[in-house]
């Protein structure tokens, strides 16, 4: 009964929350509901979620813990939702966000409208060039240990909405369920894989790191995305004085510094001349350090640029590895490009915007890939690896779309 209703939501907005995780997509929770079986009772699902959460008995389930390859031999935890809660995240998401957004820094960059990587990249590689020095943080376990305490404490701030703070509450308390279906129970941080998640983690290091270096250290220009930050600074001295400033806010925080991952980095160049043994950094995938760069006028100098990283690098080899294209003998070019051309092509869209040339040279072994399955698919070409290499290469000449690296001039020549 409408009586019964504690809270006035608005029916449209959690129609509206439903279209922007049709639009997403992503993979089903604990109760194994896909998006596609949702859609086909998506009526009856949306009233379910409406009704329960404004009468105030919206209980979110657990959240399906899978945990990815980090690096280094670490794993990511990743907390799937439902269909149904990743609806009920959306509807206070958008309630939200209209408040909270347009109060964040201009330096961060993760999860916001309009905001991308590569505009971090290009506003880090600018500051880079006008300042000797960088500081690399890396905060440990940062989304498993935000405060929720502190947390809710910067909700506050900018809502006195009970229901949203009511949800919010709930969410970050939900449980962890493994495959066997054993709970685990959380008291701290928000899980990677949540739609609340990345604006709930901006809130916090909005209050934890942007305003107060725009308070402490308003001269000292920074880059923020989600959790990964760099900061630039004049001197080592100054670099060396920040960081255990920062240090120091982390703790106060409750968080705290990976101290063997972040590093005070020299941004050496051909007008740079110090000695100092870190000359490079990660951020969003790219490698920052000293690379060779051709002017207008034709001289080679040493820039400080970002290129595609190693770790990336080798994340890119393994998935060519997976696809084990020598296999693929009964399929012709055009069902092999079919098939991977949307990877190849997103590839090109992140990595090639800075030094492309480090990606291109990722790609040649995808055509030596090509190659291999000419070799095995043509008798002809089978003993003959440089023969294959201008039959491959003849057809990207006859076909230079079929590919999308292709497209991007990296195509196949001998040696």
């Amino acid at each position: 009964m409408q009586g019964a209703r504690s809270f006035t939501i608005s029916k449209m907005l959690v129609y509206e929350a439903y279209q922007h995780v049709r639009e997403n997509r992503g993979t089903y929770g604990v109760d194994q509901e896909t998006l596609e079986q949702f859609d086909s009772d998506w009526k009856s699902g949306l009233y379910l979620i409406w009704n329960r959460m404004c009468s105030g008995t919206y209980f979110p389930p657990p959240v399906r813990l899978v945990e990815i390859p980090k690096g280094g031999g670490e794993k990511r935890p990743l907390g799937i939702p439902t269909i149904k809660d990743r609806i009920a995240q959306t509807v206070v998401v958008l309630t939200l966000s209209p408040s909270i957004e347009p109060q964040f820094h201009k330096d961060s960059y993760g999860y916001r409208p309009g905001r991308s990587a590569h505009d971090a990249l290009r506003t880090a590689r600018r500051r880079c060039w006008q300042f000797d020095w960088v500081i690399d943080l890396d905060i440990k376990r940062f989304f498993d240990t935000i405060d929720h305490a502190l947390l809710l404490k910067a909700l506050r701030k900018h809502t006195t909405n009970k229901w949203v703070l009511l949800y919010v509450e709930r969410w970050l308390k939900v449980p962890y369920q493994l495959k066997d279906g054993k709970l685990i129970e959380r008291t701290q941080g928000v899980p990677q894989g949540s739609v609340i998640g990345p604006l709930l983690a901006n809130l916090f290091l909005h209050y934890a790191f942007d305003k107060w270096m725009s308070g402490h250290y308003p001269n000292t220009p920074f880059e923020r995305y989600a959790d990964d930050i760099i900061c630039h600074c004049r001197s080592e001295e100054e670099s060396e004085a920040l960081k255990r400033a920062i240090s120091e806010r982390m703790q106060a925080c409750g968080l705290s510094l990976n101290e063997t991952k972040s590093k005070i980095v020299y941004c050496k160049d051909s007008n740079r001349h110090l000695n100092y043994p870190v000359k490079q950094f990660d951020f969003l995938g790219y490698s920052f350090m000293p690379r060779s760069v051709e002017s207008r006028r034709g001289d080679y100098f040493t820039g400080f640029n970002p290129g595609l990283s190693k770790k990336s690098q080798k994340r890119i080899i393994e998935r060519m590895r997976t696809w084990k294209l020598q296999r693929w003998v009964t399929r012709d070019l055009k069902s092999i490009a079919e098939g991977i051309n949307s990877v190849i092509q997103g590839w090109i869209n992140y990595y090639g915007k800075f030094y492309p040339s480090a990606l291109k040279d990722v790609l040649k072994l995808l055509n030596m890939r090509l190659v291999n399955w000419a070799r095995r698919k043509f008798k002809r070409l089978r003993r003959h690896k440089t023969r294959a290499v201008y039959w491959l290469g003849r057809i990207a000449k006859q076909k230079p779309n079929l590919f999308a690296h292709w497209k991007w001039g990296v195509v196949p020549t001998a040696k």
